[in-house]
């Protein structure tokens, strides 16, 4: 019989932002720039907005970069597909996260796919997907 074991998910949390904040030092010294953190949020969704600026925070408390794109509901899968573009040839740019639910009438799957799969900080590219349903290296969320 297996016992089940509650997690403290604030302090993992804490004990997360730790490891990653002291592991910063070595990417600036090895890569000569700090860490960067690219978040898309297309539309006004409230809990988005939260999640993001969160994120923002929590970027900047680790000693990152943040670089923030917010564009309005209504652009165009194009423009959308291109801003993902840009930010994967972005070599100040080690992470992209386009926040989800992306609204009406825009593809999230092509917005997905069209992430770098190194770059995919929320591991939903099938690319890393797959790799960690194989147990192979991936990024992972």
């Amino acid at each position: 019989m297996t016992t089940a074991q509650i997690i403290d998910g604030k302090a993992f949390a804490a004990g997360l932002r730790e490891r990653i904040k002291d592991a910063v030092p070595s990417f600036q010294k090895q890569a000569g720039r700090a860490p960067g953190l690219a978040v898309v949020l297309v539309g006004e969704d409230p809990a988005s907005q939260v999640y993001v600026a969160s994120k923002h925070k929590a970027t900047i408390a680790a000693g990152m970069k943040s670089f923030e794109h917010r564009l309005p509901a209504d652009v165009a899968q194009a423009d959308l597909l291109a801003l993902v573009q840009q930010l994967n040839a972005d070599e100040t740019v080690d992470g992209i996260l386009v926040q989800l639910p992306l609204p009406d009438g825009l593809d999230e799957k092509a917005v997905v796919m069209a992430i770098d799969p190194d770059k995919d900080v929320d591991g939903l590219h099938v690319i890393n997907a797959g790799r960690l349903a194989n147990g192979e290296e991936a990024l992972t969320p």
